[in-house]
């Protein structure tokens, strides 16, 4: 008899389109996600979460906040106007640092997939970071990952963040059109933005992390970039929440994995690619490489993106940091039970 009253609910509930596994209370139906630069392929596997449906599909309703760049969405939700972040691994260590709780729950990209770029005539004279100093370069935010990428390369030819201007450009058009003006000297960004300055002839790329090859010259192999972020409190309270943010993003990763270039191409929003469609797809082709299969986070991961940290960030270097709280694959253990 239980068993039969069991399938009934079950069946009674799918019936008004919720799967069992939905049944479980959500704490916050309702969240918000910040990101800096949405529209960029780091965050390819957030947009697929929304626009297919992923997170309606777990009960969530969510209102993604689009910042220029990462460090302003990570602001966002420190200052308590989001819940959580779409963004590099690294700020969980830098807040750490700072006494700030915060873990990833699920990782997204494993190559950063951020490139330096700079006009064929200064790229022709480039050989190393050191070439780099009293240059103007763009990134998409100050204190951003691609902030973050400079001053990795600035440190392993013993140079400090001063020794460049770093001007934020934000992650789309406006980052283009400063490279076109002569407004800086370098850009440091993503995809769509780098393929778009590449294909026009107007950048070279001299450090390229869209690659295996590149990582490896750059961060020494496995590398955690981006993820969802959050406070650890947030998992604490809020842990069905929490799971089901997991489960839409792990779900993305695995069609990401399986799906075709142009499939994805019309999965995101046409004004990710306006009147370049070639060109975008051109671009996520260059970074498909560099997405998570499954969402797990690795230790050694962890280690390289602290290693890169401990060059320069002073809190860092004064702080002891406890890598094992900065990131928790226990969500995405479930997920992958439910998504195989």
């Amino acid at each position: 008899m239980l068993m039969q009253f069991v399938r009934l609910i079950a069946l009674t509930l799918m019936g008004f389109g919720v799967t069992p596994a939905q049944a479980a209370t959500l704490e916050k139906p309702k969240i918000t996600i910040a990101v800096g630069g949405k529209s960029l392929f780091y965050y390819l596997p957030l947009t697929i979460a929304e626009q297919r449906g992923y997170f309606k599909d777990e009960g969530l309703t969510v209102e993604i906040a689009d910042f220029p760049g990462g460090s302003k969405a990570l602001q966002a939700m420190v200052g308590g106007s989001a819940d959580m972040v779409s963004g590099a691994y690294e700020h969980t260590i830098n807040m750490q640092a700072k006494d700030i709780a915060i873990t990833s729950v699920v990782l997204q990209g494993r190559y950063s997939g951020m490139v330096l770029g700079m006009p064929k005539t200064k790229a022709a004279g480039y050989k190393s970071a050191k070439d780099l100093q009293n240059l103007k370069i763009g990134v998409t935010a100050p204190g951003s990952s691609t902030n973050m990428l400079v001053n990795n390369l600035l440190a392993k030819e013993g140079l400090k963040p001063d020794a460049v201007a770093i001007i934020g450009v934000g992650a789309g058009s406006g980052a283009v059109a400063a490279m076109r003006k002569g407004e800086i000297d370098a850009i440091s960004n993503l995809d769509p933005v780098i393929t778009r300055l590449e294909s026009a002839g107007d950048i070279v790329a001299v450090v390229d992390t869209r690659t295996a090859q590149g990582m490896q010259a750059v961060y020494g192999g496995a590398y955690g970039a981006g993820c969802i972020y959050l406070p650890i409190e947030f998992t604490r309270k809020n842990p069905n929440t929490t799971q089901a943010v997991v489960n839409a993003v792990v779900r993305a990763l695995r069609w990401i994995q399986q799906a075709k270039p142009d499939e994805i191409v019309a999965a995101v929003p046409p004004e990710y690619y306006g009147d370049d469609k070639a060109i975008y797809k051109t671009a996520l082709e260059k970074n498909l490489e560099g997405y998570s299969a499954d969402g797990r986070m690795t230790m050694a991961g962890a280690r390289n993106v602290y290693k890169v940290l401990n060059q320069f960030e002073p809190t860092v270097m004064a702080a002891k940091i406890d890598l094992g709280k900065t990131f928790d694959n226990s969500f995405v253990e479930k997920a992958l039970k439910k998504y195989k």
